[in-house]
């Protein structure tokens, strides 16, 4: 597993250990700390997903440690809240770097020996956003809906070898540090004309909406995905995902358009 430091990946790290299964959980800054009473069935490993060779080794010395790779889910990912038209080429291909192609050299290192051991789960974790895209988010999505259609391509590719991939689509969950992390790096990124609507729009968000996705619904999304039979692709994580899926697909695009812009647009009367 990458990115359980903190959040979704350390939730579902810890929920995978609970079940009895034998984890290497991997983040930039190894810390066995974080998790609840570890022990022989747990590797924490250094890895940087946007390093071929931190890749490597970290795939090495997890087959080292246990053996094989039954199971990889990819979770590490940035944030970013930004107004497009001010991002910087550096902010976007950071994003990217992480988001999506970090994900891509993962898979491509796991797949041979996946492969050679005639089976296993890919599970990549994107975003509700990549369902209903929102404003300031715009490269952030980007980067998980590329993540979104590059899973459902390999999924077609690899069920010749036996191997599944999937798509966990977590919500907003303010347990996470996932809103802080990702304002911390918008600063003069909103400025006019957008500013008096990003304040709106953020202050909306504090108030929206009641149901939010906590870190428990985004690990049990991963288990399933992990551990369900038949060729399901999508698992959507939390009442907000599910919600915004229901509005996505059930209904017309006038009306979701319609309604995302009352929740989310900018007031045009003003």
């Amino acid at each position: 597993m990458t990115g359980t430091s903190s959040g979704y990946g350390k939730a579902t790290a810890q929920l995978f250990l609970d079940q009895g299964w034998n984890v290497v959980a991997t983040m930039r800054a190894p810390d066995e700390s974080v998790f609840d009473k570890p022990g022989d069935r747990l590797k924490v490993l250094p890895l940087d997903v946007t390093s071929a060779e931190s890749i490597s080794k970290a795939l090495a010395d997890a087959v080292a440690a246990f053996g094989r790779i039954d199971v990889l889910v990819n979770n590490a990912g940035i944030g970013l809240l930004s107004a497009f038209e001010f991002t910087p080429d550096t902010v976007i291909r950071e994003m990217f770097e992480t988001n999506t192609f970090g994900v891509m050299a993962v898979c491509r290192a796991a797949i041979p020996h996946m492969r050679q051991h005639a089976g296993g789960v890919i599970i990549n974790v994107t975003s509700s956003t990549a369902i209903a895209p929102m404003p300031f988010v715009a490269v952030y999505t980007a980067s998980k809906c590329a993540v979104e259609g590059f899973t459902e391509a390999l999924s077609y590719e690899l069920g010749l070898v036996g191997i599944r991939a999937r798509i966990v689509e977590p919500g907003l969950a303010p347990t996470t540090n996932f809103r802080t992390n990702s304002a911390n790096r918008i600063e003069g990124l909103t400025p006019p004309p957008y500013d008096a609507f990003a304040q709106r729009y953020f202050a909306k968000l504090q108030d929206y909406p009641t149901a939010f996705t906590s870190v428990s619904e985004v690990s049990e999304a991963v288990f399933a995905a992990a551990t369900e039979e038949g060729d399901r692709l999508r698992f959507p994580a939390g009442p907000d995902t599910a919600l915004f899926a229901q509005l996505r697909w059930m209904t017309s695009e006038e009306h979701y358009l319609a309604q995302m812009r009352a929740m989310f647009g900018p007031d045009l009367s003003e």
